[in-house]
C-alpha cells in the first residue's frame, strides 16, 4: 500500500490560522517545475511557512502524523524534514492545477523525498474541482476533502490537482527525507 489517509489531523480552526499564517509569508507563483516557469503543468500561489518558529505547531503536527503513518504503513527509513511546509492555493481564476508528476527530482533535496503528505485545509464546498489524485497503476485514488485531513503516499508515485473550476483549493504540502530508494 502506497497511499494513507489520517482523519482530521487539523481541526477546522488549526486550517484556517495555517491559511492566515501563509498569506504573511513568502509568496510565489507556484509555475516553476525544475526551475523553470511550465504554467501548463502547474498554475498555483505558494507560500512557505515559517516551521521553527510561527508554525512550529504546525510542523509539530505534521511529524509525529507522519511518524505514526510510517510506523504502521510505510516503513521508510525517514531521518529527516528538509524543506520548509508549503502551502499551495489553486484559484478558479486561472483555473489553478498540478498535473502529473512525482516529487522525487534531480535536486540533491528532491531525490531524498520518501513520503509526501497533503493536508486538505479549505472546505470541501469552497471550491468545485481541484481534487488530489493519486495514480495507482489500474486505477487513480482520489483523496480525501475533509477539511484537516491528511493523504500521505510515497513521493515517488505519480499525482496531480485537478483544475480548480469554482472557488479557490488550498492545501498544506509537506516531504519526508531519507536515504535514496533502492
Amino acid at each position: 500500500m502506497f497511499t494513507h489517509a489520517v482523519p482530521k489531523l487539523f481541526t477546522r480552526s488549526e486550517t484556517s490560522e495555517i491559511i492566515r499564517l501563509s498569506a504573511q509569508g513568502n509568496q510565489d507563483r507556484g509555475g516553476l517545475v525544475g526551475g523553470i516557469r511550465h504554467d501548463n503543468i502547474r498554475r498555483a500561489d505558494i507560500s512557505w511557512l515559517e516551521d521553527q518558529t510561527t508554525a512550529s505547531w504546525v510542523m509539530d503536527r505534521i511529524v509525529d502524523g507522519v511518524a505514526q503513518a510510517n510506523r504502521d504503513f510505510f516503513n521508510f527509513d525517514i531521518s529527516e524534514f528538509k524543506e520548509r511546509l508549503q502551502v499551495a492555493a489553486y484559484d478558479e481564476t486561472d483555473e489553478g492545477h498540478y498535473d502529473w508528476h512525482s516529487d522525487i527530482g534531480d535536486g540533491a533535496i528532491a531525490s531524498q523525498r520518501k513520503l509526501t503528505i497533503v493536508v486538505q485545509l479549505s472546505e470541501d464546498l469552497d471550491y468545485e474541482g481541484g481534487e488530489l489524485g493519486i495514480n495507482l497503476g489500474t486505477s487513480v485514488h482520489t483523496a480525501s476533502r475533509e477539511n484537516g485531513d491528511a493523504t500521505l503516499f510515497a513521493s515517488f508515485m505519480l499525482h496531480r490537482v485537478q483544475p480548480v473550476k469554482k472557488g479557490t483549493r488550498h492545501s498544506l504540502t509537506c516531504w519526508c527525507h531519507g536515504p535514496g530508494f533502492r
